[in-house]
């Protein structure tokens, strides 16, 4: 073990703790909604009794409480086979019926241009291939269809890398190289991952400026759009090239371009 990851591992959390609970145990039917809620002003006008589509839609409470709440047919896709099982039971358990939810593992050409909402929340920082899914975003939605992305932590603000859960040093991956971090990781997770790309759901390192570019090229205008910074300090989303440290999530609405 060389100095740097000494280093690193002398300040994390010691590997046979119980702290740094993950913040998925804390996810509800009762609070799913709640950042959506937040970030967008009149979410339930947008949503309620629409036909959505939860991208990137994890254990599935986020779509049951769409259902509950709001009366939307819904459709959940996930690329993990495991979490998309356990969503399934989960929609089972809280007695929604096919008609108002299913779940996929990837979208069907009839499918295409026949969904008011598509909804992207904490998924598009875990996409491996972003610009594709936005595209398949884009060709779901009807002509007066809207997306709702919504994700952070972005990959160069104070926890972007998604260490938290062993190491609470913000910008780790700014401060101690891809090698040492994963190596430091190896002592609380097994699954042998050695780049970012490569932890359970990845990371594809999602910048802002590089969300902003993948939604210019996309043939879609964002008609909102909300940034928030550390501490709630909003205007240093407005520093040139100095964002990148201080956004902290990013909220937007897009439609099609005319």
């Amino acid at each position: 073990m060389d100095i740097r990851e000494r280093i690193l591992l002398s300040l994390s959390r010691a590997p046979e703790g119980k702290d740094y609970l993950s913040d998925d145990s804390e996810i509800t039917i009762d609070n799913a909604l709640d950042q959506l809620t937040r970030v967008y002003p009149g979410f339930d006008s947008i949503v309620s009794g629409k036909r959505v589509i939860d991208f990137g839609c994890g254990l599935g409470n986020q779509c049951i409480a769409l259902v509950k709440k709001y009366g939307c047919s819904v459709v959940g896709i996930d690329s993990n086979q495991k979490t998309l099982k356990k969503a399934i039971d989960n929609a089972r358990s809280h007695y929604c019926s096919p008609q108002e939810l299913y779940f996929l593992e990837i979208v069907s050409v009839d499918m295409m241009n026949s969904f008011d909402v598509v909804i992207s929340q904490n998924s598009f920082e875990h996409f491996g291939n972003p610009s594709l899914i936005l595209d398949t975003m884009r060709s779901l939605i009807r002509d007066s269809g809207i997306i709702l992305i919504s994700f952070g932590p972005p990959w160069f603000a104070p926890y972007g890398s998604h260490m938290m859960h062993f190491c609470k040093v913000p910008w780790v991956n700014v401060l101690f190289h891809e090698e040492v971090v994963m190596k430091v990781r190896g002592h609380f997770r097994s699954d042998g991952a050695k780049r970012y790309e490569d932890v359970e759901s990845g990371l594809n390192r999602m910048t802002v400026s590089r969300f902003e570019h993948i939604v210019s090229s996309s043939n879609l205008k964002i008609t909102y759009k909300n940034y928030e910074c550390i501490k709630g300090i909003n205007s240093l989303g407005k520093l040139p090239l100095l964002r990148e440290f201080f956004i902290n999530h990013v909220s937007v609405i897009l439609s099609k371009a005319t």
